[in-house]
């Protein structure tokens, strides 16, 4: 551990050196190129505000409804009969419209389950095999004022379906369902 520890805190500092002396080598004029950067960054961010917080408030209404809970009650007899928990349906649900809560829907489900239980693991595991695809989908492009999205958001969805079929079962063969 202390081994990575030590790779990660000299390469990073190495590489950007790196690129500074490249830069220079190359006649860019780097710390202008930088700056100009920044300046893009800020105006990208202003930009994806708008779309950020109706997105947080689309997720927040979803919530407070009750739809959520509405919905989890009408697929939890399916869920349990192809052997999955219905914990894991509001996770399912929010991944690709929200990593941030997902995130939260994960660490809950860890602290309430035990980062060891079938639920714990694949709830980590499904974190880390979807995307957040209306996320991308409305803040990014439009930012960038993309407004046909439609076979992006197949596409993106469809990635989200496979990374759950592969986490569930992945999460299965390899720790079993209990």
């Amino acid at each position: 551990m202390a081994l990575i520890s030590l790779i990660s805190m000299t390469f990073i500092p190495l590489l950007i050196g790196f690129i500074l002396l490249y830069g220079t080598f190359k006649k860019v004029p780097t710390y202008e190129s930088f700056v100009e950067g920044g300046k893009e960054g800020i105006k990208i961010a202003f930009q994806i505000i708008p779309f950020l917080v109706g997105m947080l408030v689309a997720i927040s209404i979803f919530r407070a409804s009750g739809a959520l809970e509405a919905l989890m009650n009408w697929v939890r007899p399916f869920m349990q009969t192809i052997g999955i928990p219905a914990e894991i349906v509001p996770l399912l649900l929010i991944r690709p419209i929200s990593g941030t809560a997902a995130l939260g829907m994960t660490s809950d489900l860890i602290a309430n389950y035990g980062p060891d239980s079938f639920i714990g693991r694949l709830a980590s595991v499904l974190q880390g095999s979807t995307d957040t695809t209306f996320y991308v989908l409305t803040v990014y492009f439009g930012a960038v004022g993309i407004k046909k999205m439609g076979d992006a958001l197949k596409v993106g969805l469809l990635a989200d379906v496979a990374g759950i079929i592969a986490a569930i079962v992945v999460v299965v063969l390899i720790f079993g369902t209990k």
